[in-house]
C-alpha cells in the first residue's frame, strides 16, 4: 500500500491508492485530513463517526487527540474549512487503532521499523548499513557514501558536545550550524539551499546534494568546532557562537586554499535529489 502525491495546484490532494487524501502545508511538514485517510482505510459512510468510536475504543488514542491533531484550514466543496490534520506521525498512529484489512499492511510495516531500530540500538553498524544501503539505491557512488556517512558520525559528535554544553533548544542548534556554515561557505544553510536551487518547502538534506568537496569542508568546520569546544568548554550562547565561528573559518581557509591551487570555485550549484541524482565527480 502506497501514498502517492499529485502534482497540481499548490500540491493539495495526495491520492492514495486513487482515492483523495487532503493535505496542507504546516511548520515545515505536510498534514493529512484525518478523515480522508480514515475513509479511505475503513469505506465508512460516516467517517466522522468512525472517528468518534475509534476514539471510544482507544483510551489512549483519545487522551493524545489533542497533541496529534492540528485545526488547518483545507479545501472542501463549500471553500476553505478548519478540518483536523495530522503530520505523517500521527496519522500512522490513529492507524494503529482502525481494525480493517486495508490498515494491516501499515501496521505490519510499523512493527517490522519498530524491530529494525531495536536491533539497531543493540548493534549501531546495522543502522550505518540501512543508510548505505538507501544511498546506494538512490543512485550515488560509493565515494561520495563514504564521505556522508562519516559526516554523519562527526555532526553527532559535534551534537553531542553541544548538548553536554548545555544547548538543548532546536533553534539553538540551528543557529550555530548556521554559523559554521557561513564562515565554511560563505552561506547559511538556507542560503545555500536556495544557492542549490532545492525546493524550499520540503524537508530535502542540503548535505544529500553536496559533492564530495563540499561534504569535506563541512566535516572539517563541524570537527574543528566539536575540538575546540572541547578544550574551551563554552556555557554560554554567545561563546558557542564564537566558537562555531572558528571552527567554520579553519574550513574556510582550507577551501580558499583548495580553491587557489585547484584554479575554480567548489561551491556547486547543483543538487543530487530523487531523479535528479548524477554520477558526483
Amino acid at each position: 500500500m502506497v501514498i502517492m502525491f499529485k502534482k497540481g495546484k499548490n500540491n493539495s490532494i495526495a491520492l492514495f491508492e486513487e482515492k483523495q487524501v487532503r493535505r496542507t502545508w504546516h511548520d515545515g511538514q505536510w498534514y493529512f485530513a484525518i478523515v480522508d485517510v480514515v475513509a479511505v482505510l475503513t469505506d465508512s459512510v460516516n467517517p466522522q463517526g468512525y472517528i468518534k468510536d475509534m476514539r471510544r475504543r482507544d483510551e489512549w488514542l483519545s487522551q493524545g487527540w489533542g497533541q496529534i491533531t492540528t485545526p488547518l484550514a483545507i479545501e472542501t466543496a463549500g471553500g476553505k474549512q478548519k478540518v483536523n490534520c495530522a503530520n505523517m506521525e500521527g496519522i500512522l498512529r490513529v492507524i494503529q487503532s482502525i481494525p480493517s484489512k486495508k490498515a494491516e499492511p501499515f501496521k505490519r510495516w510499523l512493527a517490522m521499523v519498530g524491530k529494525e531500530r531495536l536491533d539497531e540500538i543493540e548493534n549501531p553498524e546495522l543502522a550505518q548499513e540501512r543508510m548505505k544501503k538507501m544511498y546506494e539505491q538512490k543512485g550515488y557512488p560509493k565515494d561520495w557514501i563514504d564521505k556522508r556517512l562519516r559526516g554523519i558520525a562527526i555532526r553527532q559528535n559535534l551534537t553531542d558536545e553541544w548538548e553536554e554544553r548545555g544547548i538543548k533548544a532546536h533553534k539553538d542548534y540551528a543557529i550555530l550550524t548556521a554559523e559554521i556554515s557561513k564562515a565554511t561557505f560563505g552561506m547559511t544553510p538556507s542560503e545555500y539551499k536556495a544557492h542549490k536551487n532545492l525546493p524550499a518547502k520540503s524537508k530535502a538534506n542540503l548535505r544529500d546534494s553536496m559533492t564530495e568537496m563540499e561534504l569535506i569542508f563541512t566535516m572539517l568546520g563541524e570537527k574543528v568546532t566539536t575540538e575546540i569546544s572541547k578544550e574551551e568548554k563554552p556555557k554560554k550562547m554567545p561563546e558557542h557562537k564564537r566558537v562555531a565561528k572558528r571552527g567554520g573559518r579553519v574550513a574556510g581557509k582550507a577551501r580558499a586554499d583548495a580553491e587557489k591551487e585547484i584554479g575554480k570555485s567548489l561551491i556547486s550549484d547543483e543538487n543530487y535529489l530523487g531523479e535528479s541524482i548524477k554520477k558526483l565527480k
